[in-house]
């Protein structure tokens, strides 16, 4: 009875994890421009579309596993996680030094977005007539572009390590529409500097970038705040970790939320204290 017993409990975590990964694509201006999902067990009518971006070098299916708690709550919450890989590795984001192919070639990544949310609204409902986006990294510039870019369509970004290309390094035509924005940065990133300047991504120079506070100031001023934000000191669950964060946020009726989690500590990478993918979705939801 008891190995009987165990193995039901191993069977029903089988079940539990074990999920069919598609890969599809779609042609935009004769590249194959391909993204990964979860196959769903169901129609999603009226469900979300969750766009988790990889960082420079990356590519989609990479991001599954470290979104794997977000995965977790899908269905109860009514959303759909889509994995994009950007053109051979890398986005056509808004950093006009970028050397990557997908800079150089200028490929079509707003067509390529909204090619998705077609493709998802026709084979499995979704809602259809917005999205939202995360990402890491380039991932993140990518969000920002698309926030820039697509305000129409893209309802909420959550942007980390990364910060807005500044004037000079800019080449996206900016719409200068309000649009929902998370942004979360460490204080000791190397790679995207907090306080703004140069950026170097596996030997390659990306140009420069704004401070953090600049970005965030962007955001916020589009949206139409003025003062200061709310200032809230999240728990510290680790204090070996040498991290803290701070959530800085504008938000009022009738506007766009706006925040920032400043990790002070914090590298290039995730914060340590907080899941990065279940704050995105809660300040997802707080959009709707």
């Amino acid at each position: 009875m008891k190995n009987y017993i165990c193995f039901v409990l191993l069977f029903v975590s089988f079940l539990e994890v074990k999920s069919q990964v598609i890969t599809d694509s779609i042609i935009v201006e004769n590249h194959y421009r391909v993204f990964h999902f979860n196959k769903p067990k169901q129609a999603l009518k009226n469900y979300d579309l969750v766009f988790v971006l990889h960082g420079s070098g990356g590519n989609g299916k990479d991001m599954m596993q470290p979104a794997r708690s977000l995965e977790k709550l899908a269905d109860k919450e009514h959303f759909l996680l889509v994995y994009p890989d950007g053109y051979k590795k890398y986005w056509n984001e808004c950093r006009k030094q970028a050397t990557s192919a997908a800079n150089q070639e200028d490929v079509n990544e707003q067509a390529f977005f909204q090619g998705m949310l077609d493709y998802f609204g026709q084979k499995y409902q979704v809602n259809n007539q917005q999205f939202f986006a995360m990402g890491l990294s380039g991932g993140g510039h990518m969000a920002y572009k698309l926030a820039l870019t697509m305000p129409k369509k893209c309802k909420a970004i959550s942007a980390v390590v990364a910060n807005l290309p500044d004037l000079p390094n800019l080449d996206c035509v900016e719409a200068k529409i309000p649009v929902a924005v998370m942004i979360i940065n460490g204080t000791n990133d190397a790679t995207n500097p907090y306080g703004g300047g140069k950026m170097v991504v596996n030997g390659n120079s990306f140009g420069t970038v704004r401070s953090t506070d600049d970005s965030f100031r962007y955001w916020s001023q589009l949206a139409g705040y003025n003062g200061k934000p709310t200032e809230e000191a999240l728990p510290d669950p680790d204090k070996n970790n040498q991290q803290t964060i701070t959530r800085y946020t504008f938000k009022q009726p009738g506007k766009p939320e706006v925040t920032l989690l400043k990790v002070t500590g914090g590298e290039h990478a995730f914060p340590k204290d907080t899941d990065g993918f279940i704050e995105a979705w809660s300040f997802f939801k707080r959009q709707k």
